[in-house]
């Protein structure tokens, strides 16, 4: 099984390891230190010795970082995490801080005397994040520090770096080859005038040189660098044994080092070199800057094109997701089986769910740990069951659960809230207001150049006419068989990148209402270009990508629109038709009566 149960943190871990980062600041003349969550690739999702975060604080969730004072450490969170962090770490020696609403630069200003000094990891933070908080602490004497890692200092069983295999990504599946993407972007550096590119992002590198590896759980990335010439040439930077069994898959284009090698290699080269300031490490620039190469600040030049799906790629995870809903099909209907009998935990829910993933032998992972969250457990919006949080489904509570698969011809990621008994008037009123963002979203049809900022509020209107809101973003791109969170664009009212056809994202609307009860309804969606009306403007729409039944037990029917109702009869006439000649027939009988017009 790929998912566990285990905790990996106890709060009463902090108390004595921060006591003892405080001493190494000490030692070193720092009035502060940063720990961020990120690594040196700056992933959401980390491998085991990057966990610093979680290995002082407790906190275990996917974005957030800590600033160690002298006499105070604050733990700055995201409101996905508000109720998750008070569960996971000390309050006695942390204090939870409301991130982005509180910027790092003013609390600091706030909490530390003219003259302090904070040090940081420069391969852990990038050049934009630093220089922002340079630029907030402007005038009150407070500066940063670029130091070594002070919890790797005092981490005494760190891990080992992650050494997984790497290997190939079928072309039928990648749609392009690597000397193909690699010509398209070399053409690119080449017109800007830009002699190389540094490109740190494992999905970039692995997207460009169509490659996947084993390194981070759940996410088939492999970590290491390369830096692309306007020749197309490529240096890539990875430990050997990891591409030992590649064979000649790079051909010519590839020139292999080992990671290590990476520093003295950026020494070298002729500039301009292109680096982004939003991915890079610090330390790249400061390695550039002191060897006299001129910097050219500017976007990886693979995420725009890693986010626009090829025909191959649309394809692949059109099927993936065909694949994915048979198993979440009979999941669904095992549940409602077995759910208002009582007796079952979370836990059960993950395993049943994996089990009926894994019996398609196409699976190669998850693409995240299933959050199976009952009850009040469904209203923390990234919970991860363990031995310890294990609840028992009441029936009659509400059951949320966020999963998905990662197939070589594509990455999966739903949401579906389920009934376990009879609901309430208020759960159902809840559910619908949910249900009417999630339509207004998939339902949407808008002028090409518009963003995630343009559409975000139409998923929160129904909610904000009763009070309500969720504080996280209506949704996020995905990978093929790569991230299942990936940029830059991002259903979001402070994404700016426009929509262009082919690029996934998800449309997941959610209300949560702490210690009761979560919803959250959870589709893809890939933008593409809508059919031409009217005076023939430029207009994009969105097609939709999940294929599983909504549950309509908890939809209130009098508070839809006749278009919302055509809308959710037609969806779930589309689920039968695609999904129900796959199946076995108890359940496809049952996915007739869960999809009956309402």
């Amino acid at each position: 099984m790929f998912q566990t149960f285990d905790a990996p943190t106890r709060p009463d871990q902090g108390p004595p390891r921060l006591a003892r980062l405080r001493a190494e600041m000490a030692a070193e003349g720092l009035d502060g230190f940063f720990v961020p969550r990120a690594d040196v690739h700056q992933g959401e999702y980390v491998a085991p010795c990057d966990e610093r975060l979680a290995w002082l604080t407790g906190f275990t969730g996917s974005a957030g970082f800590c600033i160690a004072l002298t006499g105070i450490a604050g733990v700055f969170i995201d409101g996905r995490y508000r109720v998750q962090v008070r569960q996971q770490v000390d309050g006695t020696a942390f204090t939870p801080v409301h991130w982005p609403e509180v910027q790092p630069g003013p609390w600091l200003a706030e909490q530390l005397p003219d003259g302090g000094k904070v040090g940081f990891d420069p391969w852990l933070h990038t050049a934009g994040e630093i220089e922002a908080i340079e630029a907030d602490l402007a005038g009150t004497g407070i500066s940063l520090v670029p130091c070594r890692n002070l919890v790797d200092a005092i981490w005494p069983d760190r891990p080992a770096r992650p050494n997984g295999k790497v290997f190939a990504q079928p072309i039928e599946n990648a749609g392009e080859s690597a000397e193909s993407k690699a010509a398209r972007l070399a053409d690119e550096l080449l017109r800007a005038g830009q002699k190389s590119c540094v490109i740190t992002l494992p999905d970039s590198l692995c997207w460009l040189l169509n490659i996947r590896g084993s390194d981070i759980a759940r996410n088939p990335v492999a970590q290491g660098f390369c830096v692309l010439f306007s020749d197309g040439r490529v240096a890539l930077f990875m430990d050997p044994g990891k591409i030992a069994d590649l064979g000649d898959h790079f051909g010519p284009l590839v020139s292999c080092y080992p990671q290590d090698a990476l520093a003295g290699f950026l020494a070298n080269l002729a500039g301009p070199v292109r680096v982004d300031r939003g991915s890079a490490p610090l330390e790249v620039s400061r390695i550039l800057r002191d060897s006299g190469v001129e910097i050219v600040y500017d976007g990886d030049p693979c995420l725009l094109p890693k986010a626009c799906k090829n025909a191959a790629e649309i394809a692949g995870t059109r099927e993936a997701h065909l694949r994915d809903a048979v198993a979440m099909v009979r999941f669904l209907a095992w549940l409602d089986g077995a759910a208002p009998k009582g007796g079952l935990t979370e836990i059960d829910v993950v395993r049943r769910l994996e089990a009926f993933r894994r019996a398609d032998n196409a699976l190669r992972e998850i693409s995240f740990d299933t959050i199976s969250g009952a009850g009040p457990n469904g209203a923390i919006v990234h919970y991860r069951v363990t031995e310890e949080s294990n609840r028992t489904i009441t029936p009659g509570e509400l059951l949320l659960v966020d999963s998905g698969g990662q197939y070589v011809d594509g990455t999966t990621d739903i949401t579906r809230t389920v009934a376990t008994g009879p609901a309430t008037d208020e759960q159902k009123a809840c559910f619908t207001r949910v249900l009417q963002g999630m339509i207004a979203i998939s339902r949407a049809r808008f002028p090409r150049g518009l963003a995630g900022r343009d559409l975000d509020a139409l998923a929160r209107y129904p909610l904000w006419l009763a009070g309500q809101d969720y504080d996280h973003g209506t949704g996020h791109g995905v990978g093929v068989y790569l991230s299942v969170h990936e940029g830059p664009q991002r259903l979001s009212r402070v994404s700016h990148v426009p929509f262009e056809p082919g690029m996934i994202l998800s449309n997941e609307p959610g209300y949560y209402r702490e210690g009761a009860f979560g919803i959250r309804i959870e589709n893809l969606i890939v933008v593409r270009e809508a059919e031409t009306l009217g005076d023939g403007r430029d207009m994009l729409d969105f097609e939709t990508l999940t294929w599983v039944p909504i549950d309509t037990r908890l939809v209130e029917p009098r508070m839809l629109s006749a278009e919302e109702k055509a809308w959710l009869n037609g969806y779930h006439a589309e689920v039968l038709a695609r999904v129900a000649p796959r199946l076995e027939p108890e359940a496809a009988d049952w996915l007739r009566r869960a999809c009956a017009p309402i």
